[in-house]
């Protein structure tokens, strides 16, 4: 067969609903509250055509620049050769998802709030505001092999011929 250059070429598992996801788009969908400047994820929904992103979008997070009456504009950063476009796309909403992105940041945002409130209160404050990568474990000297605390030595047998 010829080879296919559409537009949703290649999109047999992307564009297909997963395995007990068929149905009707719920409510909340329609009623999620989207803001100029919230993160979102690009997901196409394969049931909803109209408004749908090009395939390329598809699973990208962008930051929401404009919301009209059932469409959110974008900000995607795109690759072109060698050089990153900021590309602005309109998506219409059940193809949008609330990203997860910035919960760890914002989470840490408050807890540092809290810990600077504490140091300007002159308690001690114990860790530092910053994130610290893990280091190496701690070194340890494993048992001695053998219930009787001695190393026995395994050696090979003589290769023989069993013919």
């Amino acid at each position: 067969m010829p080879h296919s250059y559409g537009v949703r070429a290649r999109t047999r598992h992307m564009f297909a609903k997963k395995f007990r996801d068929h149905g009707p788009i719920h409510l909340s969908q329609y009623l999620m509250s989207v803001k100029v400047g919230d993160y979102v994820d690009i997901f196409a929904n394969p049931s909803v055509h109209r408004g749908m992103p090009h395939k390329f979008y598809h699973g990208r997070t962008g930051i929401v620049f404009n919301v009209t009456k059932s469409a959110v504009g974008v900000r995607v950063n795109k690759p072109v050769n060698g050089r990153i476009i900021e590309k602005r796309i309109h998506v219409r909403i059940e193809h949008v998802r609330k990203s997860k992105c910035q919960v760890d940041f914002l989470k840490r945002k408050v807890e540092n709030a809290e810990k600077k409130a504490e140091k300007a209160a002159g308690k001690p404050v114990g860790a530092p505001l910053k994130r610290v990568t893990k280091g190496p474990k701690d070194g340890y000297y494993l048992p001695a092999a053998g219930a009787d605390g001695v190393i026995t030595t395994i050696q090979p047998l003589p290769f023989s011929d069993l013919i």
